[in-house]
This record gives structure tokens, C-alpha cells and sequence, in this order.
């Protein structure tokens, strides 16, 4: 079943990890901002992480210039030092970093990286395991920006060429390059069978 299921009583939702910084290159809170303006314009809320700087804030600026919705969860230790944003649509404060990478899971329909540090990618890769073991059929999607994330798919290859990571589970990651991208994967997902089957646990 698709993740933007028309049928469904709420709106679409997609979580986004992105770093707390801006980065050195112009072009992240471009696509950032890009990102925001278009989930606000297709009515899709944003979940992300609460904050107010870096490309955390940009997107969720970009969401809110557009009339869009969003929901930041935040720790509060994070809170208390003045880091949240507080013109969301909704901030959820949790006690650490465990319930908010949970709440967020639990909010969101799909997930998207964008350039972000050591933290974006433990939110990205969590998802995606999860996805492959089965526990929840939620897309999972990179947004690349100028290159960032090159290497990482080469990296990934390079688990499938290796024996770790099965074609289908690697293609379970969309690797897109424009936010408009973002909305067809929604569309048209369809999620593989999880890693695991049979009495024996074999890799289907």
C-alpha cells in the first residue's frame, strides 16, 4: 500500500533528518528550503526534529512560509537550551533522543534525508533497517544535493557487491536529486518483503 494512502483520515506525513548546521555549501539550505516549499504546497506535514538552526530551521521556515503544518519533537535537555522552534505548528518535547527518533517513527508515513552530520544518519539508517526487517513498509528516501551523498552509495554498492545488502533491499532506498521526487516516490512505492522468511531465516 502506498504511503500517501488517499483513504487515510489524516494528512500525509513525512519525517525529515537534516543537520542542526547549515553546512558549507549554499546549495543544502537551497534544496532545504526547496524541500519545505514543495511538501507545504502539496499538503504533505512535515515531522522533523523541533530545532530553529540550521537546516532543520530553514525547512521548517520553508514549510511555514507556505502555509504548511508542522511537527517538531525535540528533547527537552535540547529544548532548555533555547535550540526548539517555537512557531511550529505543534512541538512534542520528549525526555531523549530514544522517544524522539520513536515519536518521530510513530508520526511519520515516509522518511528523507537530507545532507546532515553522524546524527542524520543514525535516524536514516534506523529507518531503513527497520524497513528491511519489515517493521514498518514506509519509503525511505536520500535527497542528494550536489554530490553529498556519493559516497555513500558507493557504499552501498559495495555492500551489495560484498554479500551484506541484497539488490532489492538497496534499491529500497530511493536516491532522488529533486524535491519534486519526493512526492512520486509516495505515489508509486511499493514495499519489498522483509529480510527474513521461513523457519530458517533465510534471505528471500
Amino acid at each position: 500500500m502506498s504511503a500517501a494512502d488517499p483513504t487515510s483520515e489524516r494528512p500525509t506525513r513525512i519525517a525529515v533528518f537534516c543537520g542542526s548546521q547549515p553546512g558549507t555549501n549554499p546549495a543544502y539550505s537551497r534544496v532545504a528550503e526547496a524541500l519545505g516549499a514543495h511538501l507545504a504546497a502539496a499538503d504533505i506535514d512535515l515531522v522533523y526534529g523541533g530545532g530553529s538552526v540550521g537546516l532543520m530551521g530553514v525547512l521548517a521556515d520553508a514549510v511555514l512560509a507556505g502555509g504548511g503544518r508542522v511537527t517538531g519533537v525535540i528533547p527537552r535537555w535540547l529544548a532548555d537550551r533555547e535550540l526548539a522552534h517555537h512557531a511550529l505548528t505543534e512541538l512534542v518535547v520528549v525526555e531523549d533522543m530514544h522517544q524522539r527518533k520513536a515519536k518521530m517513527a510513530e508520526l511519520a508515513d515516509a522518511f528523507v534525508a537530507l545532507p546532515g552530520g553522524i546524527g542524520t544518519l543514525e535516524e536514516l539508517f534506523e529507518q531503513w533497517t527497520w524497513g528491511k526487517l519489515a517493521l514498518h513498509t514506509k519509503p525511505v528516501m536520500i535527497l542528494d544535493v550536489d554530490g553529498f551523498f556519493a559516497s555513500f552509495v558507493r557504499l552501498m554498492e559495495d555492500m551489495v557487491t560484498g554479500g551484506f545488502l541484497s539488490d532489492r533491499h538497496a534499491e529500497m532506498l530511493s536516491v532522488l536529486t529533486d524535491p519534486a521526487e519526493v512526492t512520486t516516490v509516495l505515489s508509486d512505492y511499493h514495499h519489498p518483503p522483509g529480510q527474513w522468511h521461513g523457519e530458517h531465516g533465510v534471505e528471500a
